[in-house]
């Protein structure tokens, strides 16, 4: 059968579908248990929580699905610029933006440099709560978490832009590797190089991981229907991890303009303007005023910077100011409940696959 693959095997799910983790105050529960109750992987990115909020999240889990689920943070999730951060750059580039604030009526937030990283606190939490599976971008973890995630019987997943990078968690032990094209929405993963030159399509990337490494590939980016599984595992795919298809569910906790405008089917953009690390959104009037050459604040000042003026702008309806994540194919997406949507796409894959 067509979803019996490498992945379904490893870690311990139906089919080999996987809901891209979303973070930033996208994680719903019901979401992510509509996903894995259904066979496939629901996914919490968890990578703005707290420890103390993770382990509400799990809780919350716990009691709406028995089925395996994935934990995503992030390896690096302070830039490392941002360590004595000059003021008077920060005043600088604050400047640029202030004229979006002024047009809102609403002040420019004041920002403090000094952001430590959340990421070792998380995975202790992690290793208490014990996901089936860890899977994490920007990086690759240390030799001992990876260690302790296998000792704990936690499957590990890392994400790669490139075969350099797929060859180096290889090579550091991950069970699986994220194929992380261009066309997906949200941040580009990269570690090795900066984002803007690890730009390669899902499709291309499969095939090069294919040929470089020996661990199950899951591909990510652009798949947003049956047939986009489809080609995914005819090109050597285990699984496929599908994010956007997934934001517009009934489940989905996007806001009603963010759905909105998805299912509108609108153009996507790479921009650094909204968190200060590249990632695909769909276009606005600021990801198309602030040039990729502009410098902007790292990450996630640059995020905390944006936060305001995005709130103001959904309550303003000024929708040539809002940013929304999206991947670049956002054709066709339906606005269905989220096992509705996993049924349809087991469906017509197995109605492709399955001749």
């Amino acid at each position: 059968m067509w979803y019996q693959t490498k992945i379904t095997e490893a870690l311990g799910i139906q089919y080999p579908i996987i809901q891209g983790p979303m973070g930033g105050g996208f994680f719903s529960a019901d979401l992510l248990a509509s996903i894995s109750n259904a066979g496939g992987l629901g996914s919490l990115g968890a990578y703005t929580m707290t420890p103390g909020q993770i382990l509400e999240a799990t809780k919350e889990i716990q009691l709406k699905t028995n089925k395996p689920y994935n934990l995503n943070l992030w390896v690096s999730d302070v830039d490392e610029r941002l360590k004595d951060y000059p003021q008077e750059k920060l005043a600088r580039i604050t400047a640029l933006f202030k004229p979006y604030f002024d047009e809102l009526g609403i002040p420019v937030p004041e920002l403090v440099t000094d952001i430590p990283s959340k990421f070792e606190q998380q995975v202790e939490v992690l290793f208490q709560v014990r996901p089936a599976v860890f899977s994490f971008i920007f990086g690759i973890p240390s030799p001992e978490i990876l260690k302790e995630s296998r000792r704990l019987g936690i499957r590990t997943v890392g994400a790669a832009t490139t075969s350099d990078e797929a060859m180096m968690l290889d090579e550091a032990g991950v069970d699986a590797i994220v194929a992380a094209g261009f066309e997906a929405g949200g941040h580009r993963p990269s570690f090795l190089k900066p984002a803007q030159d690890s730009l390669i399509g899902t499709f291309t990337l499969i095939q090069q991981l294919r040929a470089k490494v020996r661990k199950p590939i899951i591909a990510a980016g652009g798949i947003i229907d049956a047939n986009g599984i489809a080609a995914a595992l005819t090109l050597g795919a285990d699984a496929v991890q599908m994010g956007t298809a997934f934001l517009t569910s009934e489940e989905s906790v996007a806001t009603p303009e963010h759905k909105k405008i998805l299912l509108s089917g609108n153009h996507t953009v790479l921009s650094k303007s909204l968190t200060g690390r590249l990632g695909r959104m769909i276009d606005n009037r600021i990801s198309g005023e602030v040039a990729f050459e502009t410098e902007v604040l790292p990450f996630p000042l640059q995020t905390r910077l944006i936060a305001p003026l995005k709130a103001a702008a959904i309550a303003q309806g000024k929708t040539e100011m809002m940013s929304f994540w999206s991947g670049q194919n956002n054709t066709n997406l339906k606005n269905w409940k989220a096992a509705e949507l996993m049924q349809w796409l087991i469906a017509e894959t197995g109605r492709i696959l399955d001749k």
